[in-house]
């Protein structure tokens, strides 16, 4: 059988890293999507990858992108915390344009291929933000319902063609953005960072810890393989138990 390719978006740190090393050691061939060359570059050889380096905010470039492979990973995202009355409208544009249309356009560029060999899978890693609100996220938690429901419509367009759309939603998951804010947020409320984890950004978790990378690549793993043919338009809470309240 030929060597499936999975794309994995965001793909040369945190959660997309981790899928990306998942998926070179499940035995796909693994493109490594992401804006910084350098790391994108040292991802894809370490794991005997791709590398592609892209910023999926230019949205206008995707308009006519036509993609062979056989597992879409969409994953890259960025974070902006303000208030309502003071979000700055680029941001809410590009927050939507990299976590929202970028997969859109990503999804209708890979699913000619996949239609035509009869079988794919998309991956969206979503968020427990895409079930849930938090003050002050208005446009990661907008963006995030955003992809439920376009991973709910490829589920059901993509049935009859052998093709799967699911979603993980994570909690708060150690990668270096989490690291940074956990110090931060120590620095400005005079406690230790482990207080940091439990006290403030696990208050509505029931297992005060964070998730690890390579949990969610687990996750995307199964969600992946064809043991997962009868998985699809799902939401996969991989959250401590946040959303079962």
């Amino acid at each position: 059988m030929t060597t499936r390719t999975v794309l994995v978006t965001g793909g040369a740190s945190g959660i997309g890293e981790a899928i990306a090393r998942r998926s070179a050691h499940d035995g796909f061939r693994v493109v490594v999507a992401d804006r910084d060359p350098e790391a994108a570059e040292r991802v894809a050889g370490e794991i005997g990858g791709e590398a592609w380096v892209v910023d999926l905010a230019e949205t206008a470039a995707l308009e006519d992108l036509r993609l062979e492979c056989d597992v879409l990973v969409n994953n890259a995202g960025v974070q902006r915390v303000a208030p309502i009355h003071e979000y700055v409208p680029a941001d809410w544009r590009f927050i939507h344009r990299l976590m929202l249309e970028s997969p859109f356009l990503l999804v209708r560029a890979a699913l000619p291929h996949m239609y035509a060999q009869g079988w794919g899978r998309v991956v969206n890693v979503s968020s427990a933000h895409g079930l849930r609100a938090s003050e002050f996220k208005v446009a990661y938690v907008a963006a995030k319902h955003g992809m439920e429901g376009m991973s709910k419509v490829t589920a059901l367009e993509g049935a009859p063609h052998g093709v799967t759309s699911n979603c993980i939603n994570p909690g708060y998951v150690r990668t270096p953005l989490i690291e940074k804010q956990i110090a931060d947020q120590a620095a400005t409320h005079g406690i230790p960072e482990d207080e940091v984890v439990e006290k403030i950004m696990l208050t509505r978790s029931a297992i005060k810890r964070l998730v690890e990378p390579a949990e969610v690549a687990a996750l995307a793993s199964f969600l992946m393989s064809d043991d997962a043919g009868m998985v699809t338009g799902t939401s996969y809470t991989m959250d401590g138990g946040w959303t079962a309240q």
